[in-house]
């Protein structure tokens, strides 16, 4: 069953994205060559934990970080370490917040310094899937409504979606009903309801939509080793229309 929220839960939840975006916003003005991904995750966990909320990913099923860091062909949950960021690379960062039990998560893939067109290209076309996706979380659509949009954007500019890892329901959980594939036919799956939060996030390829998982159990590449880009906004279903809560 898909969790609804009340008026007062969407203010609670607006507070906590509030929270993410302002780390995330702070972490990524600092993104350049030479940078490791542990001082990344330092400083979003110092971000967050001064205003009094902690870092929803930090032990969640014993991932070890507070942030997920996925470079060039790391699709998700890349862990921070030693890895120093160079110039031409793409990095996603990925960052879930806990404040006062109120569930809020974002990513977003940023290029490190320089990088060349088609990888702006790639950055573009999944923050435009996200966007185009997210007009489709309104009342009265069916779910699947959100996922076709986001596949038929990526795939007219000849990238693929990954199918492996979907957007979820979130708020009074990380992770609640239910799963948002970023793939499918249209008007299908659950009608739309005031109340509904979801974590909406394409994962996109520039080669191929297959992945696979590395050695330390998280990291996800893509199995070509493609270059892939990350953007993901908590976003509430309102009679206003989709809200994004992590602004």
């Amino acid at each position: 069953m898909i969790p609804i929220k009340s008026e007062n839960d969407l203010k609670m939840l607006k507070d906590s994205g509030r929270i993410l975006a302002m780390a995330l916003e702070k972490v990524q003005e600092l993104i350049q060559p030479g940078l490791t991904t542990a001082e990344i995750d330092r400083l979003a966990e110092e971000l967050v934990v001064r205003e009094g909320a902690q870092c929803a990913f930090k032990g969640y099923k014993g991932f070890p970080a507070s942030v997920c860091t996925s470079i060039n062909e790391e699709i998700v949950h890349g862990i921070p370490g030693n890895r120093r960021l160079k110039e031409g690379d793409i990095i996603s960062l990925d960052l879930g917040v806990n404040f006062k039990g109120y569930f809020s998560d974002a990513a977003v893939t940023l290029p490190v310094g320089r990088v060349s067109p088609y990888l702006r290209k790639l950055i573009e076309v999944t923050r435009g899937a996200l966007f185009k996706g997210i007009k489709q979380a309104r009342i009265d659509n069916n779910l699947s409504d959100i996922s076709h949009t986001i596949q038929l954007h990526v795939e007219k500019n000849g990238y693929s979606v990954v199918r492996q890892f979907v957007g979820h329901g979130i708020g009074f959980q990380l992770h609640e009903e239910p799963e948002i594939p970023n793939f499918g036919r249209p008007h299908q799956g659950p009608r739309l309801k005031k109340g509904m939060v979801f974590a909406i996030e394409p994962m996109v390829n520039m080669g191929t939509w297959e992945s696979e998982v590395l050695e330390n159990g998280w990291t996800a590449v893509s199995k070509d080793k493609s270059p892939s880009a990350h953007f993901e906004h908590t976003v509430a279903i309102t009679e206003r229309g989709p809200q994004i809560l992590t602004n």
